[in-house]
Order: C-alpha cells, then structure tokens, then sequence
C-alpha cells in the first residue's frame, strides 16, 4: 500500500489528476469524518472536505514525504479551524446538529452484523457524543477527534496540530474528562445510556 500511494503521490505531482483523484478517494471518507465532528453540520463538513482536497492539490507540490494522511489531516484541521473562524465573525450561525444529523453519519457505517436495535443504539450514542464535542474548546474538540475517532497515535496529533506532545496529552485528558462530564451531567446521553451508567454506579 505504501508502493502505490508514493507512485499515486508523483503521479499526482507530475500533473496526473486520476492519480490525485485516487488519493481523494483513499482519504475523503477520514477526511469529511474529521470536518464533521469538528463542525457539525454535514453541508458544511461537505464544504471542508472539498476545500481541504483542493488545498493539497494546489501544495502537492511542496509535499516531500512523511505521511500523506497526516498532512492532509493538517489542512483538514486548519480548514475546520478556518470555517470556525468565520462563524465567530457571523454569530448567527449555530453549532447546534438540527435535523441533518443523519446525512452526517454518512461516513460511519453501521457493523453490518449489527441488529437493528444495536444500529439505533450506535446512532443514538454518535449523536449524543457529536453534541457533546460541540461544547468543547476547539482545541480539546480537536485532540479528541483525532485520538478518540480518528485512531491516530499522540505523536501524530502533535504533528498535525502543530503542538507538543505534552500538550497534546493534557488537552485530550481534559476534553475526555469534560465530555463524559457534558454527558453525565446533561440530557446530552440517550435515556438508555443514563440508565446503564447509573445501575453501575448504584
């Protein structure tokens, strides 16, 4: 895998746009999944995604190794930071997850051995969890993501974020700490989850 995305990789910085579409294809689904938890909203997470894949293209370029999904993590990042910025100048714009909470979970797929039940279980507790991260400081949402959802190692986060280690460490223990907070403390958590966690604690 790592042979064909280099050859993908010059292909794409010679000009060859199926090879870069290649990597769109390998990536958009990690890459639209960070968007949407870091925003919320599965139109504009669309937006971020498209944004962040032409962003790579015109600084492919400049690429010269490491991990290709790193680096276009950090342009993912940076763009959600960029739309974050924006909403900050336009108030009126919400961070609530209204009725298209749906179309956002295009990129988790339900386990299909799943039951029915057990899906409805996994979407109610993603939407919890997604309200949950829009309370958190965007640098705690962040680390969260990428660790939490994303899967990546510490030492990636901190590349991508462009922070250290440290840091990385103690942002992400806060934002766990403050989530299960948020879900404990509010009506974030489906009745069901309430329920489980206050039978263990009795």
């Amino acid at each position: 895998m790592a042979n064909e995305e280099q050859r993908l990789i010059s292909a794409a910085q010679a000009g060859d746009i199926d090879s870069f579409n290649q990597i769109v294809r390998l990536y958009e689904t990690r890459v639209y999944n960070l968007c949407y938890r870091m925003l919320g909203d599965p139109d504009v997470a669309a937006d971020a995604t498209q944004d962040t894949f032409i962003a790579a293209f015109r600084s492919l370029a400049s690429f010269r190794g490491g991990v290709l999904k790193s680096w276009l993590l950090r342009i993912a990042t940076n763009t959600c930071y960029d739309v974050l910025r924006t909403r900050k100048r336009r108030p009126s714009v919400s961070l609530d997850i209204g009725d298209d909470e749906e179309e956002g979970r295009r990129s988790e797929l339900p386990d299909p051995g799943a039951t029915l039940d057990e899906i409805v279980l996994q979407h109610e507790l993603s939407a919890a969890i997604q309200r949950g991260l829009a309370e958190l400081p965007e640098d705690q949402r962040i680390v969260l993501i990428l660790s939490d959802i994303q899967g990546l190692a510490y030492e990636e986060i901190a590349q991508i974020t462009g922070t250290q280690l440290g840091t990385v460490k103690s942002r992400l223990s806060r934002a766990r700490a403050k989530l299960r907070d948020i879900l404990r403390a509010g009506e974030l958590l489906p009745l069901r989850f309430r329920l489980n966690d206050e039978s263990k604690a009795s």
